[in-house]
């Protein structure tokens, strides 16, 4: 497992951006596959984006696809979610979670494929 930190969460209005970051703490996260989930009040939560380890392509739910971007940092030490043209409906506690495994089906879209959580980063979109 791998200690994981959002940041860079905040309160914004509909049409803005935001990049929130993933980063483990004292290793390099260019070994792991890294996904962003997000969980609003009263939902489950949900899968975003993903980038599997072994330099598959990023991966989006439809939601999101076309706003959002999912990169790591030349040194592997940090994933960042790049958020544009937010939505209200994009409101929610937004996690990074990272495994070892390399995927080669989409199980990588589901939570329990992912061994180590961070604590969570508020993103909230007003209207």
């Amino acid at each position: 497992q791998v200690q994981l930190v959002e940041s860079g969460g905040g309160l914004v209005q509909a049409g803005d951006s935001l990049r929130i970051s993933c980063t483990a703490a004292g290793r390099t996260l260019s070994g792991y596959t890294v996904g962003w989930f997000r969980q609003a009040p009263g939902k489950e939560r949900e899968f975003v984006s993903a980038l599997r380890r072994g330099g598959f392509a990023p991966d989006y739910a439809d939601s999101v696809e076309g706003r959002f971007t999912i990169s790591r940092d030349s040194a592997g030490n940090t994933v960042y979610l790049q958020m544009n043209s937010l939505k209200p409906s994009d409101t929610a506690v937004y996690y990074c979670a990272a495994d070892s495994t390399t995927y080669t089906s989409t199980y990588y879209k589901t939570s329990t494929a992912y061994d180590s959580w961070g604590q969570g980063t508020q993103v909230t979109v007003s209207s």
